[in-house]
């Protein structure tokens, strides 16, 4: 009785072994069954967004421009494809630039709407699809901003236009610029081959200038005539500035201070002008006579030749009196100056 006990009880275990093996088997298969479920569930990540994600076929058609700033990760160039419409999905994008083993560069591209992934890393890899900038540079912006604006259109980086803009003789800068580029990289509107080096867009800037003061016959001097409402009034500025010179008065020109303190504003505060009373800088026109050291900002042919021809008239002071509306009021007299400057604060809402 014992042995068959015995015998029985190794029966059961033999049975029992088998029945807890299949159920351990069948475990694995449930949570894997349960992984790509809960995937498609999810939107299909792991089958359909990663190993495929939705791409179109083809070259596509069509016209969509798309700038590479410098810095991009592939991750936001890939988003911007896909939100202008070029690609399907930005993973089509990145799966096949990592394929493809190649980096971006910083530049302006024209694609196609409706590209294969495949399709639009070739074209961005391709120095063909790279185009030209089209840029327009307003009369007034200081270098910083024009510097800023190329990096932005031709996707140049800073590091390259700020050591080529400090190398005045090689952008051939006038002999009397004796403070530097600023002031001397003409506003216009360039069209800016794609293949340029940012030395070689400075220099077309810098030529332009010249060619204006041939034009006009420039003489050695620049005035700031950022102040100015309109083009009609440069003229009527540049005389304030000579009779200001003439009887020995301060020029006392809020748009020089504002670029000491490299600020923007259209009127100083009183603490504005006593810092820059104080700053001891040769561009200050409050605390110190004559003229800046040197143009600010980039002039345009209107303000160079209101330099060189003001108009007739015994003006001392002028006031921007609805800057909103680019009205300037000009006066003779300190009196009629503060009527003005009351004018002003009345229109800007400060009383």
């Amino acid at each position: 009785g014992r042995r068959s006990g015995r015998d029985g009880g190794r029966a059961r275990g033999r049975q029992a072994q088998p029945a807890k093996g299949r159920k351990r088997g069948k475990l694995p298969v449930v949570l894997v069954c349960l992984v790509v479920v809960a995937g498609l569930a999810g939107g299909g990540y792991l089958g359909r967004i990663y190993v495929f994600p939705p791409d179109y076929e083809g070259r596509g058609s069509g016209t969509v421009e798309i700038t590479v700033a410098e810095g991009s990760s592939g991750s936001a160039v890939a988003q911007k494809l896909a939100d202008k419409g070029v690609v399907a999905s930005p993973r089509a994008f990145l799966n096949a630039l990592d394929a493809d083993g190649g980096s971006l560069a910083p530049g302006t591209y024209r694609l196609h709407e409706r590209m294969s992934g495949d399709a639009a890393v070739a074209m961005l890899m391709a120095p063909s699809s790279r185009v030209g900038a089209h840029i327009t540079f307003k009369e007034g912006l200081r270098s910083s901003e024009i510097l800023t604006l190329i990096s932005e259109e031709t996707g140049i980086p800073m590091k390259r236009l700020r050591a080529a803009y400090e190398d005045g003789e090689k952008l051939g800068l006038p002999d009397y610029a004796e403070q530097g580029t600023e002031g001397y990289l003409f506003p216009d509107t360039y069209d800016m081959p794609a293949d340029a080096s940012a030395a070689a867009l400075l220099k077309r800037m810098v030529d332009r200038y010249h060619e204006v003061a041939r034009e006009v016959s420039l003489q050695k001097r620049a005035e700031e005539l950022k102040e100015s409402g309109s083009a009609e009034d440069m003229p009527k500025v540049g005389r304030v500035i000579y009779n200001r010179l003439q009887q020995g008065m301060e020029l006392g020109m809020d748009s020089t201070c504002f670029y000491v303190l490299d600020e923007y504003g259209i009127a100083l505060t009183s603490a504005q002008v006593e810092k820059c009373r104080e700053s001891g800088s040769e561009y200050a026109t409050y605390g110190r006579k004559g003229l800046p050291a040197g143009p600010i900002v980039s002039p345009g042919r209107k303000a160079i030749e209101a330099a060189l021809e003001p108009a007739e008239g015994d003006w001392l002071y002028f006031v921007a009196t609805d800057p909103e509306n680019g009205v300037t009021e000009f006066a003779e007299t300190y009196s009629e100056f503060t009527q003005l400057k009351q004018e002003f604060e009345r229109n800007r809402g400060d009383t």
